[in-house]
């Protein structure tokens, strides 16, 4: 009785534990959000949308230059990593999965995964911006896609190792070769989960800013033209908080605010994905 007492008590210790921990992490999440909505929501209007990036002290403004050019970078970046990333999952998860290649392949994977984006900026800096004398838009392409393509590698090779053997191994004895098999079978099971984490590698880029500091850096006009300097809302969020005027600070609230929707509702449909992937 005095052990089952003991482990009762252990038990009740950690689950108050466990439950404070939560809600000191729910208690500064909220607190953030609703700061977010509170100061965002003053900054909305049918301006931020319509007009661009207004100079100090200007009557009028808005982010559509930066909400336009944060789409194209984003999208670009997305679809230039996603493609490479899953076809390298792939190779991992069906190819390589005990070889010397694969092994090399998952450690350099691991490292871009755990590197900060400060240091993937400095890296398309040197290689791209140093070398051809000017920021633009591809540099932040490049950086953008370079954050994306070791999450799409490591949730595309774990969700195809999740599919069963004996599936693969069905398919293979009904005559079909392997690349049939990995694209009609094993890709096909998996398809929710590589969808989830595409939609994970683009709510973390989304709000990326030291990459796009060194590579796109900002403009304060419309400019869709990925040669030069492309506005971003990141960025242009960065530099009107960090101003002294109050319609910029406005403003990047009201960026603040964009951004945050659009990452939570990634977030939100990847997880459901996740979910179907689970039941399925």
């Amino acid at each position: 009785m005095e052990l089952l007492a003991r482990r009762k008590l252990t038990n009740q210790v950690a689950l108050t534990l466990s439950l404070a921990a939560m809600a000191f992490g729910l208690f500064w999440l909220a607190w953030i959000l609703v700061t977010v909505l509170q100061l965002g929501i003053d900054g909305l209007s049918l301006s931020l949308f319509t007009e661009m990036t207004p100079p100090p002290g200007a009557e009028n403004g808005g982010l559509l230059n930066a909400i336009v050019g944060s789409l194209i970078l984003v999208g670009l970046g997305t679809a230039v990593g996603t493609p490479i990333g899953i076809m390298a999952g792939i190779y991992l998860a069906e190819y390589g999965r005990y070889t010397w290649l694969g092994r090399v392949t998952r450690f350099v994977n691991d490292l871009l995964l755990s590197a900060p984006s400060i240091v993937i900026g400095l890296f398309v800096y040197a290689v791209v911006v140093a070398t051809t004398g000017k920021f633009s838009g591809w540099s932040g392409v490049i950086a953008l896609a370079l954050l994306v393509l070791p999450i799409v590698i490591r949730t595309t090779e774990n969700m195809l190792m999740l599919v069963p053997g004996p599936l693969r191994e069905a398919a293979f004895a009904l005559g079909a070769p392997k690349h049939i098999v990995i694209y009609k079978v094993t890709l096909r099971a998996a398809r929710s989960g590589v969808v989830t984490g595409v939609l994970l590698a683009v709510a973390r880029i989304a709000g990326e800013t030291a990459p796009l500091l060194f590579t796109a850096l900002s403009n304060q006009f419309w400019s869709v033209d990925l040669n030069e300097p492309m506005a971003n809302l990141p960025v242009t969020i960065f530099k009107f908080a960090m101003s002294p005027f109050e319609d910029w600070q406005r403003l990047a609230w009201a960026g603040v605010l964009l951004i945050t929707l659009g990452v939570l509702g990634l977030n939100v449909i990847a997880r459901v994905l996740f979910r179907a992937e689970k039941l399925h």
